[in-house]
């Protein structure tokens, strides 16, 4: 059910963002310099982006960031890792049918022995054991497997709740969602328990992450939007240059 109320969640997303767009204003095509910098920019949803930007900005500051800064200082390092790394390991199977669709078998042999080690001897994933016998974490998702096979990013996408993206991402966000096991595992409260508590905490524990660096974008930056947008942009590219690169067989390197 938690799978299913996100991915309802999601389909009403880019329906919201087509009620926005009329928002969106072009420049005066006889001012060049001015229309070059809006195609730089690639964001012809600007107004309606800010908007949903200043509404998730403000759901962070009443509850994410108060119950990240909550998390941080309750819970022990430690056992915030290993919560951390059982979250990962359940996000294996989505990475390993991108590895997959992305025609990388050295990644997605990794990916498929970092799941059986850390599952197995590293106790359902609260330890990372597959790092250091030479299976690092590595992460892809549809939206790097779209970029892989050639699609452009589009146009800079505000989404309510989830944050920056783009038209490809915010398709592969819903690709990643139908292929995560939980939506096939099937119902009941326990199912839907485990759905929400992953789901939160994933949250929590990925906003308890980045508060300082978060903390310190929106009181450095004069206009934190536009740092938000360039920085979501950045990591995306080099998601998928990344990937890309990747160009290893199966053949493990030898030892040195």
């Amino acid at each position: 059910m938690a799978m299913l109320v996100r991915t309802a969640l999601f389909a009403l997303v880019l329906p919201l963002m087509a009620v926005l767009a009329g928002c969106a204003t072009a420049p005066d095509p006889a001012d060049a310099e001015a229309v070059a910098d809006f195609k730089a920019l690639n964001d012809p949803l600007e107004p309606a982006n800010r908007v949903i930007y200043e509404i998730n900005d403000g759901i962070d500051v009443v509850i994410l960031r108060p119950l990240a800064l909550a998390w941080r200082a309750v819970v022990p390092d430690p056992l915030r890792q290993g919560v951390r790394n059982a979250l990962d390991n359940l996000a294996s199977p989505v990475v390993l049918a991108n590895d997959m669709m992305q025609g990388k078998p050295k990644r997605a042999g990794d990916t498929l022995m970092r799941l059986v080690i850390n599952s197995t001897v590293g106790m359902a994933g609260l330890f990372d054991v597959a790092t250091g016998l030479g299976y690092p974490r590595h992460s892809a998702d549809f939206g790097t497997t779209l970029g892989v096979w050639g699609a452009g990013e589009g146009p800079f996408l505000m989404l309510p709740l989830f944050g920056p993206s783009n038209p490809r991402d915010a398709v592969g966000r819903g690709v990643d969602m139908a292929l995560d096991p939980f939506m096939w595992i099937g119902r009941g409260a326990t199912v839907e328990a485990l759905g929400y508590t992953r789901t939160g905490t994933n949250a929590i524990d990925t906003r308890s992450r980045f508060i300082d660096e978060v903390d310190r974008l929106k009181a450095q930056a004069l206009d934190p939007y536009a740092t938000l947008r360039s920085l979501s942009r950045q990591s995306r590219k080099a998601a998928v240059d990344e990937a890309i690169a990747d160009d290893r067989g199966t053949a493990r390197a030898p030892r040195r």
